[in-house]
Formats: structure tokens, C-alpha cells, sequence
């Protein structure tokens, strides 16, 4: 680790009281968790006594949808017993309700602003610290089994075998760093059965016979279940066909006495939903003939009843809620029943005895509450997340707490449970002392959110804000809009009081409370890029050539191959893109410098030259209004640099740069237009491809989806890296 690396890391947080454990712990810690420093201090104690760390994670398993929480809709008879013989947390809440960034936190017990994972889609930095990495050194031995979805290959885990990507229901490629390995320290294995079968069947044969017995161990065993699509098992695909799930009494919300952005989302179930949700359209994913032709027998007479049935309106919506959540429900079946086997062989081994178990979601997740489906709010449903622990000689049996917890705490607790110093880098709180019953003298009172996600999936606006026992404030600051709840007598969070004269003394005291928070948490609104450092790194590439009269291997798909400038030049009528690619290989622009531009004629005030990326990440040059403009995406936010006009008819080049400090500059036949503006890096692969004579995905700049090129193109080009001047001049001479 460098110096200036290692120094970000070393600076400290504020001070504040921790609750640490009195002795070493001498119970085996499990933690079931439903999301997921380096340590300065040796242990003092033999490692046998110390605790073994089980963490198993679902992903988006609501509170609701768990019986020991009250659910009106399913049991689970097996994660309850984990309620029955530890604690049940009323009041544990996430930092930002969105899968990978929930895994980074708890990771590394740092707010997303901190670890530089703030929106899915983004590249983990696996060279900070983390508690995988701080147990290991202090002598656990470490694995992780299951969901990973943070891009990087796991570090600080001695052993991993992981889902790629999100990876599917059925039959998955998973990767692995044992065995016979390649250059890069992994090989893939193809698996065949149900998903959350393969992970719990993975998880016992290492608990069994791979890891080292004389060790204690940290395992996070994680599920991708039940995260959409919802594809149930074989044994479950009927389950609930014979029962009406009940509705939540806010199914068909209008989301009156709420802003702009919750009238304005994309996740409700009436609108949302898509066919391959809803399984009526044939799923994607790796099957067998053999599940294919179950999976057929269970869904087609149910899908042939309700095409039969034509149903519209309100009908329709109680249809769709009714397909969607039983197939949730039975994607939680296979959760369950999981979770058992793992707790039976607990038991069967002895490792019950000396095992704390935690069981979590990486956030919340809505089952139909407001209309919705899916997370990202600080509204309670997505906000607040389950948490058992069951930790024998430790926590009482059968115990509830309504101390505000959140996943921040995690590390902090294992660390803190396995006798281990606390970093002060780290921003959460130990749970120990809680876990054991007792009533923390300067426990939190409030607690602070802030969600990045936007533009992108479910248009949820970014938002921060503070909770505390009674009050939630919401800030959507892209919006300019501020939220108030009184949970106390409005649970459902259905109005909001922000503008109510008699609460006014409470808005400006939370007001107050969030800029604490924020200074505390040091949150100035930036995230961490870790990236900027590789972006220095990048050596000059022509990463890709469009010479019209030489495409070799790249299809033309539109447009005319005509006699050009100088060469062969494509000429579009507007329609559609003439190539499009994928981000593979080369063309990925993640932290790359680049140079993008060419040689066009048109006859259009308007029209894309080259679009790669869409309305969350990428970055396009196009004409607008009879000007030359480029635009870059970064999370979602929009910098553009305009040209000046441009005559029309008549041959003019054109290039954009990002340079190694993130500055961007734009050039119009050879000269550069006004001075370089701070853009920053794309800081990850967009999901949408590049895109030749019109932006054809997701849409990166302002402009409408008629935004095809009219006219010709010719010798377009996209370098990585710095890129010398003698190439620019040459490209640009008439």
C-alpha cells in the first residue's frame, strides 16, 4: 500500500465512545445476514476460545415477510428459531438501501461516501480495509460463499465461491479461488440445481470438511434469494396457489401529502411490473429440459386462467400483486428451509454452543406497501431491515430491543465480539453490549441515510436525511424537496407534516441534527474515487477506429458507405445508429482518459455522432440547436460543454477530451473551444453499448429519442489515455 493510500485510511474519526466487550468472547459467532481497519491488536487469548463468525445474508427479505416480525403473508418456522434463542432487533436500518453499497458497508463499517460504493454498478475497492481482512490477521480463517455483487474478486477471504454478477435462480456459474486456479487466482465452475440449494450445500461441505478446525472461523454464507425476478424451486412452484395473500391497506396509494418524487418513481406494481416478472412471458436463465418442462406445467394453466380472464382496472393490479408476492414468498421457502440445514448441522456438530448467529437482509424491500415493489427509500419499508442474533451464554432467549441499529454496526461487532480492537476509521457502533441486554449509556439517538441511485433504475430521487425514535426528515436535494413524518401518528408515513406551522420548532431542531450528522459522518455530498488513481495509469490506446471504407469484422447496420471527405464516409438519414457494440474489452470507459471525436457533414441542426453509456453513466457527442456539444454521465449527474454553431453542408472535425485529472475540453477543427471544465471519470462499464450515428439506449445527453445523425460521418475514433498532439493536429487538418 502506497503512502498516500495507506494515510487516506489512517485518518480518524471523530472520537466518540464505543461499547466494547469487557473480556473476550468465548461463543461461536454466526451472523445470518441479509446484506454484507485494519486490526491493532493480537488476540490474548487462545484462538479456540474465541468465537467462530457465521454470517448469512438474504437479499431483500422485507420484516414483513418474516412470522417471528408478525408477517400476515408466510412463516418461517426456521429463522424464527433464531428469534426464539437470541434477539430480535425492532429498529435496525440501513445507510443506503440498495444492494452492493449495503455489502460495502458492512464490509467495511463506512458510510458509501467513505468506501466509494454508493450505487449498484459500481467497482468495490478491494484494497481498503475490511473486516474480512482485520479477522484474518488477527488468526480467523475467512470465507464467503454466495452473493458477492460488489465486481471485484473478494479479498481478505481465505476462501470464496461466489455468484458472478447477480447471478440466476438456477443452475449458476460460480467462481472460486480454490482448486485449480488460472493466472488470475480463480477458475468458474458450472453448477446444476436451484440456487439457494447450491450455496447452503457449498457452505456445509466447507464448514465440514474444508476449513481448519483448529481455527475459529468467519464465514458469510449469502443468498441471492429473493431478489427479482422471484424464480421459485421445483418443490415450491405451487405453493400458495390454493390461499389469497392478504393486500396491504396502502396497495393503491395516490401518494397525495407526498412530493415529486414519490409520484414520479418507476416501481409500482400496477405500472412496473414487466412480463418476465410476472412470469408470463418464457424466463431467461439456465435451465434443464427437465426443470423447463416442470416450471411449463406449473405456470401454463395458471397463465392460461388469467389470460381467460381478461382483467383491467383494480382487478388487474390485485392479479399482478397476487402473482408477484407468492412467488416472493416461495423464493423465501427455499431461504428458510436452507437456513434450517445450516442451523441442524450447528447443532449436530456442537458448534451451536460456541456459535452467535445474526441473521439480516442487506436492506428492506416492499411487498406492495404504496403500490410498490423493490427498496431505495428512507421510507420504513426499505429503510428498516431484519436483524437476528442468537448468541448462546450471551444474549438472552427470546429477547427484543428497540435500540436504533444499523448494518454500519456490523463489522464493528464482529471485531468487538472476536476481541478485537475497533478501528477509528470505522463509523458504527459495537452491538456487543446490547446483544447482552443491557441498555447502552450514550447509544445513538438519531440516525442518518443518503441514497446516490439517481438517474436510474425505479427513478428514485437521490435523497439524505435523519430518523430519530419519533420524526423522519427527508431532504430529495436534486428536487430542492423536504419531507417531515411523525411516525407516531402516521406509521404509514402518508403525509407529510414539513409544512404544518405547529411543527416547525421539530423541523428546525432536525435540521440541526442533520448537519451533526453529516459533519459527524463527513458527508460533504462527494463520494470517495477510488478510480481516480488507475485513470493516471492508463497508457495511450486506440481502443476503437471507424474507418468506413475499412470496417474489417464490424458490421454496417444502416446507413449508405459513400465517397467522403477524403476517404469513405457512412451517410445516415436519421433513423437509426449505423453500428452499435457492446462495452467488452476494449471499449469499457471505466476511469479511462479519453479522446472521442471525428469528421462529420451535415444537414441537420441536430443528431448524435457517438453515444456510449446511457442516463447513469456514459457520455455522448452530438449537435443541439445548431452547436457542437458533449456530454458525460456520472452518477447519473449531467456536465455538458457546448461548441458554437456549425455551418451546415460543409466538413468540420471535431474531438472530445476527459484528461488525466478528470478535466474535460472540447475541440473544433483543431482549436480548443474556451477553457477545460472538472467532469471526472465513468467509474464503471455503462450497461448500455456504444452506439455509431445516434444514441440508441438509455439516453446520455438532453436531448430527445429522435436524436439520429442526418448527414455524413467519417473517421470516428475513441482513444483511451493521454493522447499526443501531432496525432490530434494530423487528425484535424482539412
Amino acid at each position: 500500500m502506497n503512502a498516500p493510500f495507506r494515510d487516506f485510511f489512517s485518518r480518524a474519526l471523530p472520537r466518540r465512545p464505543r461499547n466494547v466487550l469487557a473480556g473476550r468472547a468465548t461463543g461461536t459467532i454466526a451472523l445470518l445476514t441479509a446484506a454484507c481497519g485494519w486490526a491493532t491488536a493480537a488476540p490474548a487469548v487462545a484462538a479456540e476460545s474465541r468465537p467462530n463468525i457465521l454470517f448469512i445474508m438474504s437479499d431483500d427479505h422485507g420484516y414483513q415477510a418474516m412470522s417471528c416480525y408478525g408477517s400476515q403473508v408466510n412463516q418461517t418456522p426456521n429463522i424464527d428459531r433464531l428469534a426464539k434463542e437470541g434477539m430480535r432487533f425492532d429498529r435496525c436500518f440501513v445507510t443506503n438501501s440498495i444492494c452492493g453499497p449495503c455489502r460495502a458497508v458492512i464490509l467495511t463499517g463506512k458510510y458509501s461516501h467513505l468506501n466509494g460504493f454508493a450505487q449498484n454498478g459500481q467497482t468495490f475497492n478491494g484494497g481498503q480495509p475490511n473486516v474480512a481482512k482485520m479477522l484474518r490477521k488477527s488468526g480467523y480463517q475467512t470465507a464467503i460463499i454466495g452473493k458477492w455483487h460488489l465486481r471485484t474478486e473478494p479479498t481478505g477471504f481465505d476462501y470464496y465461491h461466489r455468484l458472478i454478477g447477480q447471478g440466476p435462480y438456477y443452475n449458476p456459474k460460480m467462481r472460486t479461488n480454490h482448486g485449480e486456479v488460472g493466472p488470475q487466482g480463480f477458475r468458474d465452475i458450472q453448477h446444476e440445481g436451484y440456487t439457494t440449494d447450491i450455496i447452503t450445500d457449498l457452505a456445509l461441505d466447507w464448514l465440514r470438511d474444508s476449513r481448519d478446525q483448529e481455527r475459529p472461523f468467519f464465514l458469510m454464507y449469502q443468498h441471492k434469494a429473493p431478489h427479482r425476478n422471484w424464480q421459485p424451486a421445483p418443490r415450491h412452484l405451487n405453493a400458495y396457489d390454493d390461499i389469497t395473500i392478504a393486500e396491504p391497506p396502502t396497495l393503491f396509494d395516490n401518494y397525495e401529502g407526498r412530493g415529486t418524487a414519490a409520484r414520479t418513481q418507476e416501481m409500482t406494481i400496477a405500472r412496473h411490473l414487466n412480463p418476465h416478472d410476472l412470469k408470463l412471458s418464457r424466463q431467461r436463465g439456465f435451465f434443464t429440459p427437465q426443470q423447463r418442462m416442470v416450471w411449463d406445467r406449473a405456470y401454463g394453466p395458471k397463465n392460461e386462467a388469467f389470460a381467460a380472464a381478461k382483467l383491467e382496472g383494480r382487478d388487474l393490479v390485485r392479479w399482478k400483486y397476487q402473482r408477484y408476492v407468492k412467488d416472493y414468498l416461495r423464493c423465501i421457502d427455499a431461504v428458510d428451509e436452507n437456513v434450517g440445514r445450516v442451523l441442524d448441522y450447528l447443532d449436530a456438530s456442537g458448534l451451536a454452543k460456541n456459535t452467535i448467529v445474526i441473521y439480516t437482509s442487506d436492506q428492506g424491500w416492499y411487498l406492495g406497501e404504496h403500490g410498490w415493489y423493490d427498496k431505495r427509500w428512507m421510507y420504513e419499508e426499505s429503510f428498516r431491515t431484519p436483524l437476528l442474533v442468537r448468541w448462546p451464554g450471551h444474549t438472552p432467549a427470546g429477547s427484543t430491543t428497540t435500540q436504533l441499529a444499523m448494518n454500519l454496526d456490523f463489522a464493528e461487532t464482529f471485531l468487538d465480539a472476536a476481541g478485537e480492537k475497533i478501528p477509528e476509521t470505522m463509523q458504527g457502533e459495537s452491538l456487543v453490549s446490547v446483544l447482552a441486554g443491557k441498555q447502552p449509556e450514550q447509544w445513538r439517538k438519531s440516525l442518518y441515510y443518503h441514497y446516490y441511485e439517481h438517474p436510474g433504475p425505479h427513478m428514485v430521487h437521490r435523497h439524505y436525511g435523519v430518523r430519530t425514535d419519533r420524526y423522519k426528515l427527508i431532504y430529495f436535494y436534486q428536487l430542492d424537496e423536504w419531507e417531515l413524518y411523525d411516525l407516531q401518528n402516521d406509521p404509514r408515513e402518508l403525509t407529510s407534516v414539513y409544512n404544518d406551522s405547529s411543527y416547525q420548532e421539530i423541523v428546525t431542531s432536525l435540521k440541526r441534527e442533520l448537519k451533526r450528522l453529516r459533519e459527524h459522518y463527513r458527508d460533504d455530498g462527494t463520494v470517495i474515487d477510488f478510480g481516480a488513481r488507475r485513470a493516471r495509469n492508463v497508457k495511450p490506446t486506440l481502443a476503437a477506429r471507424f474507418d468506413f471504407g475499412n470496417l474489417g469484422n464490424t458490421r454496417l447496420q444502416y446507413g449508405k458507405l459513400v465517397p467522403g471527405r477524403q476517404n469513405t464516409a457512412v451517410e445516415l438519414a436519421g433513423a437509426k445508429p449505423a453500428i452499435q457494440q457492446p462495452n467488452r474489452g476494449k471499449l469499457n470507459p471505466a476511469y479511462k482518459p479519453m479522446t472521442i471525436g471525428g469528421w462529420f457533414k451535415t444537414t441537420a441542426a441536430k443528431g448524435v455522432l457517438l453515444a456510449q453509456g446511457g442516463q447513469s453513466l456514459g457520455y455522448s457527442l452530438y449537435l443541439k440547436q445548431g452547436k457542437v456539444q458533449f456530454s458525460l454521465r456520472r452518477q447519473g449527474a449531467l456536465t455538458t460543454l457546448v461548441g458554437p454553431p456549425v455551418s451546415l453542408n460543409t466538413w468540420h472535425h471535431v474531438s472530445a477530451t476527459i484528461d488525466r485529472d478528470g478535466k474535460a475540453s472540447l475541440r473544433l477543427n483543431g482549436k480548443q473551444i474556451g477553457e477545460p471544465i472538472e467532469a471526472g471519470f465513468i467509474i464503471s462499464r455503462p450497461a448500455d453499448g456504444l452506439s455509431i450515428g445516434a444514441d440508441s439506449g438509455s439516453l446520455v445527453g438532453p436531448y430527445g429519442p429522435a436524436n439520429g445523425f442526418h448527414g455524413q460521418l467519417e473517421d470516428l475514433r475513441i482513444y483511451w489515455g493521454p493522447v499526443a498532439a501531432d496525432v490530434l493536429t494530423n487528425w484535424s487538418q482539412p
